[in-house]
C-alpha cells in the first residue's frame, strides 16, 4: 500500500509539471473540450470520487480531493497524449499579496510579502513535517510555531523572489522578517517583511522566480501605506508562453529540466510606485 501511495504522489507531481503553465495561469480548457465525450467535475466532493482512490489517505480526500482530481484528469486526458519527457516548469504555485510601506516624506521603508502556497505543495509540506495529523486543514498554535519561518531560511545570494528596481538598477531589500504564519482550508500562508531605504517614487517591484521553478501570481490590490500609489501592469502571458515554447524547442529535450531557461520574469506582473507631494 505504501508503494502504491508513493507512486500515486509521483504521478501527481508529474501531472503538475506537465500542466503547470496552463493550470496556474487561467488554464480553462475543460475535460469535455479535451476529450469529446468525457466530462469530469474537478470540484467534486470526496464521496463522489472514483472508488479506486478511496482507499488512499483520508487527508488527501479531506483537502478538496486535490490529488484524486488531478489524477483523474491525468488518466482520462493527459496520459494518452503526454510526451515521454514531461519536464515543464513550474512545480510550485504561490499567490502573492504585497503591502508597501512609505513614510510621510516619500521614503521607501520596505515591502510586506504574503505567500499562499497551492493545495498540493501545502499538503506535501504539512505531511512531511508531521503537522495537521487530523487533516482538518488548520493547525494548533504549537504546530504553527513549528511551521513559522520554514520558507525564510534563505541561502546566501537568494533574492527572495521579490525584486525591486529603480531606473533599471537594483533596490536592496533587507533579509526577511517573520510577520505571521497560518493555514486556512489546508493552504499554508506565510508573511514576511523586507526593509529598504531611498525614495519610493519610481520603484518597480516584481514577484518572480527567475528559474520558474515556482510560479508567483500577484492577487488583489497592492496596498501602499503612505503618500504614494501603486499601478499594476499585468504580464503578457501570451508572449511569455511563446517565448518559453521557442526556447524549449531550441534545446534538446534531455536538457529541458536541468537547463530550463530563466523565464520567470516574463510571467511577472509589474508594480510601479508613484508619489506626488
Amino acid at each position: 500500500m505504501g508503494l502504491f501511495v508513493s507512486i500515486l504522489v509521483e504521478l501527481c507531481d508529474y501531472l503538475l509539471i506537465y500542466v503547470g503553465l496552463k493550470k496556474y495561469f487561467y488554464w480553462t480548457m475543460t475535460l469535455h473540450e479535451a476529450k469529446n465525450s468525457t466530462t469530469v467535475n474537478l470540484n467534486k466532493e470526496c464521496h463522489t470520487t472514483n472508488a479506486i482512490f478511496q482507499p488512499l489517505s483520508d487527508k488527501i480526500c479531506m483537502r478538496k480531493s486535490y490529488c484524486e482530481n488531478i489524477l483523474a484528469t491525468f488518466m482520462l486526458v493527459i496520459l494518452p497524449i503526454m510526451p515521454v519527457d514531461a519536464t515543464a516548469h513550474p512545480h510550485v504555485f504561490v499567490d502573492v499579496k504585497l503591502r508597501v510601506s512609505v513614510d510621510k516624506d516619500g521614503a521607501f521603508e520596505g515591502v510586506e510579502v504574503q505567500w499562499m502556497y497551492d493545495d498540493f505543495y501545502s499538503l506535501l509540506l504539512l505531511t512531511d513535517m508531521g503537522l495537521d495529523p487530523d487533516g482538518n486543514g488548520s493547525l494548533e498554535d504549537n504546530e504553527l510555531l513549528l511551521l513559522d519561518g520554514f520558507d525564510l531560511n534563505w541561502v546566501e545570494g537568494f533574492a527572495g523572489d521579490t525584486i525591486a528596481t529603480r531606473n533599471g538598477k537594483p533596490v536592496v531589500l533587507g533579509p526577511p522578517q517573520r510577520n505571521g504564519i497560518k493555514v486556512e482550508n489546508g493552504l499554508v500562508i506565510s508573511t514576511h517583511f523586507r526593509s529598504s531605504s531611498g525614495m519610493a517614487d519610481g520603484i518597480i517591484i516584481k514577484a518572480f522566480d527567475p528559474t520558474f521553478y515556482t510560479a508567483y501570481n500577484l492577487v488583489g490590490s497592492v496596498i501602499v501605506e503612505g503618500p504614494c500609489t501603486a499601478k499594476v501592469q499585468n504580464a503578457d502571458l501570451d508572449a511569455a508562453y511563446t517565448m518559453v515554447e521557442e526556447l524549449l524547442y531550441a534545446m534538446p529535450a534531455s536538457k529541458a529540466e536541468d537547463d530550463f531557461p530563466k523565464v520567470g520574469e516574463a510571467f511577472a506582473d509589474t508594480v510601479s510606485l508613484s508619489c506626488v507631494f
